[in-house]
């Protein structure tokens, strides 16, 4: 992109640019970070793997039994009622046997004790009978029945968690059980973001006649913080070109990418798209979107450029729907994709042509499948509705009034909120 705007579409619904085309043009701009740090695996929950993880063992390292019960060999299987076993000893787990088990011989074993030279086969303990030393079962089994076989789960030199995931609980577990206390991850990105408007007060001071609570800055910074960005939270700046251009560059010289929120818009004291034309590029700065039509992307040098709309529900679609995809991208996690399913309405839904929408409902199951309901008022001042909320309606640009018992795509919140 040179340093002129690259796309200013006109203030008319239909002439800003479509969300699938503003997001390749982001997909597109985004680079990951290359740097990275080794960490203990405690410290790696939310963390970008670098590389692919190599199993440097078997696991499980060693066949076991999945059962508490009795290793027998499955020669002695029979059909129905078996003929008695001799029990010749007992294996606890973390614990071996030394001798090779022999035909009509059979041990007590617990569950992830090593099963013993000779046995292939577990009967669960509560369909045996045992009198003295010998056993007897009933039930039909098969061989290697109840038997967890060495490498089951993954085998040596297989890869065990793929570069590029955003690590979880289940791989900090799957780490550890391969012995591997330290990986290398990729760092952190920083974000600078700020709000902007006279009308903005910080909480803890009086709340004068026209002026409101800055929720912005709090939403954007759990948002960020949940995704695992280092931030940096420059607070309220206020409505003016000089102190607007001074923060920006400062954003731009320390952070990986600037979030500001309001000012994008065309109002007479909305400098924020201005003054970006003059310090970098501007891609573009409206969408056809509802909420969230006023949203800008470019760059400051080479450091990435969001301003998002001031109106509180406006600024939460634009990060979740178009910020946080491309933050996740940087970050270097492969997969950004959110789940979305289809849900039959409970409810008439509003809309008109033209814009793609992000109405918030309220999603839940029913007997015959998943049903999905409005929370209300739309409007993009109003944080109760989103806060009542549990998913996005997602309504195509061309659709218009949806009638109760229609079929629509929903995005749950639960999987990136």
């Amino acid at each position: 992109m040179s340093k002129t705007e690259a796309n200013c579409q006109n203030d008319d619904d239909p002439n800003a640019l479509r969300v699938d085309i503003a997001a390749k043009r982001i997909d597109d701009a985004i680079k990951i970070i290359a740097d990275d740090e080794k960490i203990p695996i405690r410290n790696a929950i939310g963390r970008v793997l670098k590389d692919n993880i190599v199993s440097p063992i078997n696991v499980p390292p060693y066949t076991n039994s999945a059962m508490d019960g009795y290793a027998i060999r499955s020669s002695d299987i029979g059909t129905g009622h078996s003929q008695p076993l001799n029990v010749v000893g007992k294996i606890l787990a973390g614990h071996s046997f030394a001798q090779n088990i022999q035909p009509g011989e059979a041990i007590r074993i617990m569950t992830g004790a090593p099963m013993p030279e000779g046995c292939d086969t577990v009967i669960m303990q509560e369909h045996v009978t045992q009198i003295g030393k010998q056993i007897t079962f009933q039930g039909k089994y098969k061989p290697m029945q109840n038997v967890r076989q060495a490498g089951e789960d993954l085998q040596k030199g297989n890869i065990a968690v793929n570069q590029g995931k955003l690590l979880t609980p289940a791989d900090i577990g799957l780490l550890a059980s391969l012995g591997i206390c330290e990986v290398d991850v990729l760092r952190k990105i920083t974000v600078a973001f700020f709000s902007t408007g006279d009308e903005l007060v910080p909480l803890g001071d009086q709340l004068d006649n026209g002026k409101i609570y800055d929720s912005n800055s709090y939403t954007l910074y759990c948002m960020l913080k949940r995704i695992g960005i280092n931030v940096i939270d420059m607070g309220i700046i206020e409505d003016n070109k000089k102190t607007l251009g001074n923060a920006l560059q400062i954003a731009s010289e320390t952070a990986d990418v600037v979030i500001t929120t309001g000012g994008v818009s065309v109002g007479e004291a909305d400098y924020v798209k201005e003054i970006l034309k003059s310090m970098g590029v501007i891609n573009f700065w409206k969408i056809a979107m509802k909420p969230g039509r006023p949203l800008a992307f470019g760059k400051i040098n080479q450091t990435l450029f969001f301003g998002l709309p001031g109106n509180p529900v406006s600024a939460m679609v634009g990060f979740y729907q178009l910020v946080r995809p491309a933050l996740l991208k940087m970050s270097g996690v492969e997969n950004t994709n959110t789940l979305r399913v289809k849900a039959r309405t409970s409810s008439r839904l509003n809309k008109s042509k033209g814009r793609m929408e992000f109405q918030r409902g309220h999603l839940y199951q029913e007997k015959d499948g998943w049903k999905v309901k409005t929370t209300g008022n739309q409007g993009s001042h109003m944080l109760s509705s989103i806060a009542q909320a549990n998913c996005f309606i997602i309504l195509p640009e061309e659709s218009e009034i949806i009638q109760p018992n229609s079929i629509v795509e929903v995005q749950p919140f639960e999987v990136f909120m």
